[in-house]
């Protein structure tokens, strides 16, 4: 590979390693919110079922992940269940043959998302599926205005580049899927604080790990991102915030 090959750096791999070690630790406390995970289970198993894959092998990564390799061993197969840290999703997997692979929420902060998805497709046996989903583009539209009044007329990069269906549908063409499928869904969810909102993404492993950091938060700033995330707050004084879950679904040959 020339240097001209390397992608950029755009995630920092020391950040995401920190920010996963921190979200376990919020977790094995207890208390600790874990909506992304219930959701990327049940739209994955949903999925299966749908297409009726009763695959020999499977290989589950991400959020949910341990829940989803149970359901699957229920039915009979053969699961690997892997944390994402214990993986480089941009090198070669060390097995493949897979019937399934089932990636939520592992793909999201890959510098090289193209050659993590060839990588996937490679470990996939003849008539293999790839379901992989992640946080799509259009997420967190309330925290992205709170963060730019934050800022004011000098924005920094605080939230993380994402895919939408479109892209994604080229993205699984280009790396040599038979079939693809990329399609969206909305997660809603309603707040009464900025803190809170924040405090749920730092304990699912959401903030950032951007290779380049911004400089911090103002407690100025501050008191304005937290006015401007609740300015059209309803009575009971709660604002809605989405997130945009994209699905890419993939057929080897």
């Amino acid at each position: 590979m020339t240097t001209r090959d390397v992608p950029p750096q755009i995630f920092s791999t020391r950040r995401k390693t920190a920010r996963a070690e921190r979200a376990r630790a919020l977790q094995v406390r207890g208390g600790a919110a874990g909506w992304l995970a219930e959701a990327f289970f049940e739209d994955a198993l949903e999925r299966i079922e749908f297409m009726q894959l009763e695959p020999d092998r499977a290989l589950v990564l991400g959020a949910g992940g341990s829940e989803l390799g149970r359901t699957l061993e229920r039915k009979h197969v053969r699961v690997t269940v892997a944390d994402p840290d214990s993986l480089d999703l941009e090198a070669p997997y060390p097995v493949g043959g897979f019937g399934l692979i089932v990636s939520v929420g592992a793909l999201d902060t890959v510098n090289d998302l193209p050659g993590a998805l060839i990588h996937q497709r490679a470990a996939l046996g003849p008539g293999g599926v790839m379901i992989a989903s992640m946080v799509g583009a259009g997420s967190l539209p309330r925290l992205r205005g709170a963060l730019l009044a934050a800022d004011g007329e000098r924005p920094a990069a605080r939230l993380h580049p994402a895919v939408d269906a479109r892209s994604g549908a080229a993205l699984l063409q280009r790396t040599g899927f038979a079939r693809q499928v990329a399609d969206s869904w909305p997660l809603r969810l309603r707040y009464g604080s900025l803190d809170t909102l924040v405090a749920d993404l730092r304990a699912q492993g959401l903030t950032s790990v951007l290779a380049d950091t911004p400089p911090p938060v103002t407690k100025a700033g501050l008191d304005r991102a937290r006015a401007a995330f609740l300015a059209d707050a309803d009575r009971h004084g709660r604002v809605v915030e989405t997130l945009e879950l994209l699905t890419l679904t993939g057929w080897k040959d």
